[in-house]
């Protein structure tokens, strides 16, 4: 009881960068700009189709960074898993230390590999298959995303796969069960709280990304990201970009929740 006091940092915390934050953006979501009355226009506005055609958009792209994360990532983290102690700390290190570097270095990189005179296409040109047209196209903005985000699938399924218990997949190989089977009725099931969380990690930040549909799709592709941006800070319309926000955290909310539900029926238990 006497040590009470110490979670005020805490709740202070809370209440500075998160609550107050999040009040703002309800405040400027559901007033008109300037009067500061209340009214419903700015939701109206952004659930217009022109919107709801770039919230699709960065969904179907969210969606699809998300699969090919998991995709690459399991695999991955499967191999860590199963590695040698010393060897696999450093292994571990060599996926973390690239998300020590900037965000926005990260990405310039990549403009600079996928460049018509770049890395990749001297190397396809090298075979006679090129050069593509990759950067400033979807598959320029999806690769950013898989290769930013990538950390966030491997490492909750690794931690998982970790921590699982390894008779039992001796136990069923005691019952006649391959690997394939094993890995099938054994293996994925037990790591799906980390494959939630991963997905989970992966696709709120890809569905609200601007920085990298900005760089790598050359303003050509507008997601949800850059129209919230443009309301801020190049139009100055905070009103109708905090309702463009509010729709946005009704969609991470919504899925958080349909995920959420759907492990606790495969008896995860991870985040509700």
């Amino acid at each position: 009881m006497e040590r009470r006091w110490l979670v005020y940092p805490y709740h202070l915390w809370m209440l500075m960068f998160t609550v107050a934050p999040l009040a703002l953006i309800f405040f400027f979501a559901f007033t008109n700009q300037g009067s500061w009355t209340f009214t419903l226009d700015n939701i109206r506005q952004a659930a217009e189709p022109l919107y709801l055609r770039v919230l699709g958009h960065s969904v179907w792209l969210a969606a699809l960074a998300t699969l090919g994360c998991f995709l690459i990532g399991y695999p991955m983290a499967m191999i860590l898993a199963q590695c040698r102690v010393k060897y696999r700390h450093m292994m571990v290190m060599l996926i973390i230390i690239p998300m020590w570097m900037n965000f926005l270095l990260r990405t310039y990189a990549w403009m600079t590999l996928l460049e018509k005179n770049g890395l990749i296409n001297a190397i396809l040109r090298f075979f006679h298959l090129g050069p593509l047209h990759i950067l400033y196209t979807d598959g320029a903005v999806l690769l950013g995303m898989v290769y930013n985000f990538l950390p966030f699938m491997i490492l909750p399924i690794y931690s998982v796969l970790t921590k699982m218990d390894r008779s039992l997949l001796e136990a069923a190989g005691d019952l006649g069960a391959d690997a394939w089977t094993s890995f099938r009725r054994v293996t994925f099931p037990l790591s799906l709280p980390g494959v939630y969380a991963g997905m989970l990690m992966v696709f709120m930040p890809a569905v609200t990304t601007f920085v990298i549909s900005r760089l790598l799709g050359g303003g050509q592709y507008m997601l949800i990201g850059n129209v919230i941006e443009q309301q801020f800070l190049v139009i100055g319309n905070w009103s109708f970009g905090s309702a463009v926000s509010v729709l946005m955290l009704a969609l991470i909310l919504l899925s958080m929740i349909l995920l959420s539900r759907y492990n606790k029926e495969g008896g995860g238990g991870m985040f509700l």
